[in-house]
């Protein structure tokens, strides 16, 4: 039987690199850089503040409402209003720290090496992410992933953001792949899932919260691992 699938185009963020473990580990080390455990009871409350108002600034984002200049400091200006500390230049300095700081840190999702060398002789591997181009880059060769891939295609070149159907076509097109032979690798259902369903290409949902739903989905796995299962 002829291998169906000849290219794998994965999600980076929360699928591959752990974005929450490495998010969180940034803004600790922020808080103590900035006293900010000084101005607030609880510092940690701080982190999960900011992990919910950059979700929702996200979604503004993805959805054209938002410019990244102005994400990038919004995130932690709200975020540090929630504990009274209204400091817009405190608020851009550590934006513009965690830009810096972020992308080093190398905390990947469990098994990603392992099914990365896995994959990478059997088919051509690429990237398909919302992320800023120049973040993703970095994030790349500091966790040592850079070669593992063909191609990068990010919201921020193409000009749409997953779901969107013209960025799947652009990373698709780019690399003159067939949507036939191509699957798509992610842990959203909405952004990566069902994205990539809408323009046609099969997908693996990695549900490692084992979140309940009734999407239709070609493949769901719980691990990173269970891909050489289907691959």
């Amino acid at each position: 039987m002829a291998q169906k699938y000849l290219h794998i185009f994965f999600d980076l963020d929360r699928t591959l690199w752990d974005f929450d473990s490495n998010s969180s580990e940034c803004l600790s080390e922020l808080i103590s850089k900035y006293d900010l455990d000084r101005m607030m009871d609880n510092a940690s409350l701080f982190i999960e503040a900011y992990h919910r108002n950059n979700l929702k600034l996200w979604e503004l984002y993805r959805k054209g409402q938002m410019t990244k200049e102005v994400l990038r400091t919004l995130r932690f200006r709200i975020s540090l209003e929630e504990f009274g500390i209204q400091d817009e230049v405190l608020a851009r300095k550590i934006g513009e720290e965690y830009l810096r700081i972020s992308p080093q840190k190398t905390i990947l999702i469990p098994h990603t090496m392992e099914i990365l060398d896995y994959l990478k002789s059997k088919y051509r591997l690429h990237i398909i992410t919302n992320g800023f181009q120049e973040t993703q880059e970095k994030k790349l060769r500091n966790c040592r992933m850079d070669n593992y891939f063909t191609s990068m295609t990010t919201s921020e070149t193409v000009g749409h953001n997953k779901p969107r159907t013209e960025i799947f076509h652009h990373a698709i097109s780019s690399v003159h792949a067939r949507k036939v032979n191509s699957l798509m690798i992610g842990d959203d259902l909405e952004v990566d899932i069902a994205g990539a369903r809408n323009y046609g290409i099969d997908q693996v949902f990695l549900n490692r919260d084992e979140i309940q739903h009734t999407d239709p989905v070609t493949f769901e796995i719980d691990s990173l691992l269970e891909l050489k299962e289907i691959l």
